[in-house]
């Protein structure tokens, strides 16, 4: 990149941050933990055949009830996945199944497609915007500081743009996020990796698959590196629904375990070498089921 080209990027950067600076967001984010049900899965395989909460399509229709305007373009954006041309037209279809039938799928799969033009324009327009699961660290290496993600968080902070994603698509909306660490070893110093998120939930982080993969003592070291921030688990088919950037409600047939390090009062983790394992005390922990709501206390 030339001079004048990174100057280019870091002058829109900073009208970026002073258009949304102090700002209350206008959108609606919809983080989902994974695996959510879309229609077809065949309800005696799993636990859901059991779970009073399970209701078939149900996050993705109130991601449907949220959006605004008649005939809403909805953007399936599949970049974090090793599949796109398969998980893009699987959400064609569920987003056509409940009557939306404005729907685009934007295969952007390195930075340069994110500088096309025709793809920016789809976002101006658009009501809703789906990022697939996958690859967290491919998602936001892709997107981050490109024109076409800029121009999604200032929409998101100034029109009533839905912001959904599931699994590396919901891990990548917090200001922090994990993108590598082995679920049962995330005791371990060194064994969790820690890099900026998309940043359209400012001070949390979350995480995914969360109770299905025991991913809590991962969380526990996030927080342990960054105890101002709220962590958020999310299982599978489970979401939150976030208005004003704060107002969170819980949809889906499983749980959302809030984590909360701010009144820690002791961590090893700045002691220890690598290797060693972490410790944390005091913790705050909430477990939170469909309907249940929770504002996050960011200062």
């Amino acid at each position: 990149m030339s001079k004048k080209q990174t100057e280019k990027a870091g002058s829109k950067s900073d009208n970026l941050r002073q258009a949304i600076e102090g700002k209350v967001p206008s959108g609606t984010l919809i983080a989902i933990g994974g695996a959510e049900n879309k229609g077809d899965e065949p309800e005696d395989d799993s636990m859901n055949s059991e779970n009073a909460n399970f209701e078939k399509t149900e996050i993705l229709s109130r991601f449907v009830k949220e959006l605004k305007g008649r005939n809403p373009l909805v953007l399936v954006i599949p970049t974090a996945s090793s599949l796109p041309e398969e998980l893009g037209p699987s959400y064609v279809k569920v987003f056509h199944d409940l009557k939306v039938k404005n729907v685009e799928v934007v295969d952007i799969r390195n930075r340069e497609d994110a500088c096309k033009e025709e793809y920016i324009e789809l976002v101006r327009k658009a009501a809703g915007i789906m990022f697939t699961g996958g690859d967290q660290l491919k998602l936001t290496s892709i997107l981050g500081g490109t024109d076409f993600m800029r121009l999604i968080k200032e929409r998101y902070y100034n029109d009533s743009l839905v912001v959904g994603g599931t699994s590396a698509g919901a891990a990548a909306m917090s200001t922090q996020m994990i993108y590598q660490g082995m679920s049962g070893a995330g005791f371990i110093k060194g064994s969790v990796s820690i890099t900026a998120g998309l940043e359209l939930l400012n001070d949390v982080a979350i995480d995914t698959h969360f109770i299905t993969r025991g991913r809590i003592v991962r969380m526990a070291q996030m927080l342990a590196t960054n105890p101002t921030f709220i962590g958020v688990g999310l299982e599978e088919d489970t979401g939150i629904v976030v208005k004003e950037g704060k107002e969170l409600e819980v949809i889906g047939s499983g749980l959302v375990v809030i984590v909360d390090g701010r009144g820690s009062t002791h961590t090893n983790i700045y002691e220890v070498e690598e290797g060693v394992p972490v410790t944390m005390r005091d913790l705050k922990v909430h477990l939170l089921g469909k309907g249940d709501t929770y504002t996050l206390e960011i200062f």
